[in-house]
């Protein structure tokens, strides 16, 4: 039996290989494509993060408020959330996502096991087929997100756009509720520090009064303190006074000797008022008295200094919570979630071109390699 030429075997062999790699493949494609695979409709729609700064009236003078694009960390947790197991899984409470993309024929045992989702998947496959599904395209420069969701039916791929949607705004707005509880905690948390500290300072000084029965020490030195003085111009009125008599001719005895018990008492009485105040001698009394003083002005100080701190708190607590009123996130919607009406998916077309490339390359770079092998051998 006569062995055709090497060449003719070549050719026969790639011949082969090709129909059997390449055509038949791509028959099976398009028949699976245009035979099996379910038609999908898609329902689009664009958002963006939007902060509100609205500027105070004294400020603006009347004007209008201020609105700017969110800052980009807020977008990209927003784009992070929509490919999470969170939303999915919320997504999943409202709508039966299994019931949805299993349709039709009943998932992977029937119909489109290739698009369709296995009905009794786990919530891991079920955000596998999410990521299928749900197309996110996030534009960083400008922090505008769109969407395209795919369904089986055109009103559930608009209303599973529409959870989304709603689920990305109560997001959001839990977001914004914990920057501006996170904004006022700590003005809050000073407010309290500082009114308990005053109450401490204002117990202590009633603590003080009650103990040395005293209401107002300040008004008591400012009392003694003047009657001290008056108690020094007596004194010198009376040395004066004793001056003229002494300084009379043919003076009488008795009225100089009045004056000078009068100078007596009135200088005991001096004593006896700075003895009582502690600026001398060293009666229990007096250092009683200067006891209080220093107790009393240290807790008024203490006092001041707790006033003014808790004012300071309360003005920092009230600026704190109006610049959280100032600061709103929410998520606009531009484009509201569509309803298609045309299956546009899967694209078998552009599918099918995908899988010519890729088995033509695939086999091509087989080929070769087998040439280059025999050529060395």
């Amino acid at each position: 039996m006569v062995k055709p030429p090497p060449a003719r075997r070549r050719r026969y062999w790639v011949t082969t290989s090709f129909l059997a790699c390449v055509v038949l493949p791509l028959i099976i494609t398009a028949w699976y494509l245009w035979a099996r695979a379910a038609d999908q409709y898609a329902s689009t729609m664009a958002f963006t993060v939007r902060t509100e700064e609205s500027t105070p009236t004294l400020e603006l003078l009347g004007g209008l408020s201020e609105f700017s694009g969110a800052s980009s960390t807020d977008t990209d947790i927003l784009y992070s959330y929509l490919h999470s197991q969170d939303i999915v899984a919320a997504v999943a409470r409202d709508l039966d996502l299994r019931a949805i993309w299993s349709r039709p024929g009943g998932g992977l045992t029937h119909g489109d096991p290739v698009f369709a989702l296995d009905p009794e998947a786990t919530i891991e496959v079920l955000v596998d087929h999410w990521q299928r599904k749900v197309k996110v395209f996030y534009d960083g420069g400008t922090g505008l997100i769109e969407l395209r969701v795919l369904a089986f039916d055109p009103s559930e791929a608009t209303a599973i756009a529409e959870q989304i949607y709603e689920k990305s705004s109560r997001m959001i707005n839990d977001l914004s509720n914990a920057a501006r509880e996170d904004a006022i905690s700590y003005a809050r948390d000073e407010v309290a520090l500082t009114l308990e500290r005053l109450k401490e300072a204002r117990q202590a000084m009633t603590a003080l009064r009650n103990r040395y029965q005293i209401v107002d020490p300040g008004a008591e030195l400012e009392a003694r303190v003047g009657l001290l003085s008056r108690l020094q111009g007596q004194l010198v009125e009376a040395q004066v006074e004793l001056d003229m008599l002494r300084g009379r001719p043919g003076r009488n005895d008795v009225q100089v000797l009045n004056a000078e018990q009068k100078i007596e008492m009135v200088e005991r009485r001096i004593s006896a008022e700075r003895t009582r105040m502690g600026a001398e001698g060293d009666s229990a009394e007096g250092a009683a008295f200067s006891q209080l003083m220093g107790e009393f002005e240290a807790l008024a100080v203490e006092r001041e200094f707790a006033e003014v701190t808790h004012r300071a708190a309360l003005a920092h607590f009230d600026a704190a919570q109006a610049e959280a009123r100032r600061q709103s996130r929410y998520l606009a919607a531009h484009v509201r979630p569509t309803l298609a009406e045309t299956a546009r998916y899967p694209e078998r077309g552009l599918l099918l071109l995908y899988v010519a490339i890729f088995l033509g390359l695939g086999w091509a770079i087989a080929v070769l390699s087998a040439y280059a092998v025999r050529d060395r051998g």
